[in-house]
């Protein structure tokens, strides 16, 4: 009788928390970053400030609300493969399950020109970046079995982490990222240039 009711409770959570994330983004996107306060986010959000840091450390992780999740579902990708599965492979498979759909949103470079414009927003980014290549390069040395430091692991984990934005602005995204992953999986060539007419 209580799975439901913790179902329902969590459903509940989880729809609260996207609520003020929401409400967050839309403020700052309207007014500017140092301009919105928590106060107002909770009142767009129609919550109290409490409820607006019960779900949000800061007002940095209001605008990444999927930070944790993001970084778990990487790890995850790495550590659930299925059998017989390359790491290259599952995260190849990770990047063009997800990432086409992030970039294709209609406020994808509203959202990017708002962190690229915001200096604290820039900064708390990057750190997001670093500790997910210090995730994902520590998931990929477990499951070699080296030390965590391992520059392979460290340098692959970088090169797919950069491949949105690599990618970001070409024509076709997803041709994109296979080549970046071609590059990763079987080296770099030189490229070929294009026949005379």
């Amino acid at each position: 009788m209580t799975t439901p009711s913790a179902s329902r409770r969590d459903r509940k959570k989880a729809a609260t928390r996207q609520a003020i994330a929401d409400a967050a983004l839309q403020l700052f996107l309207e007014h500017g970053y140092d301009q919105v306060s928590i106060r107002d986010i909770a009142d767009a959000a129609d919550v109290s400030t409490a409820t607006v840091f019960k779900h949000f450390s800061g007002k940095e992780a209001l605008v990444f609300d999927q930070d944790e999740d993001r970084e778990a579902e990487l790890v995850a990708v790495v550590r659930q493969r299925p059998s017989g599965q390359s790491v290259p492979d599952a995260l190849r498979q990770h990047v063009l399950d997800t990432w086409p759909a992030i970039a294709g949103h209609p406020q994808a470079a509203e959202f990017t020109d708002l962190v690229n414009s915001t200096p604290v927003l820039r900064a708390y980014s990057e750190r997001m970046w670093t500790r997910y290549t210090d995730s994902l390069s520590a998931a990929i040395a477990d499951e070699f079995g080296v030390e965590h430091d391992n520059l392979a692991c460290a340098a692959l984990a970088r090169f797919v982490l950069d491949i949105p934005a690599l990618a970001r602005g070409r024509q076709d995204r997803r041709a994109a990222v296979e080549t970046v992953f071609d590059i990763l999986t079987h080296g770099w060539e030189p490229p070929s240039r294009p026949a005379a007419p």
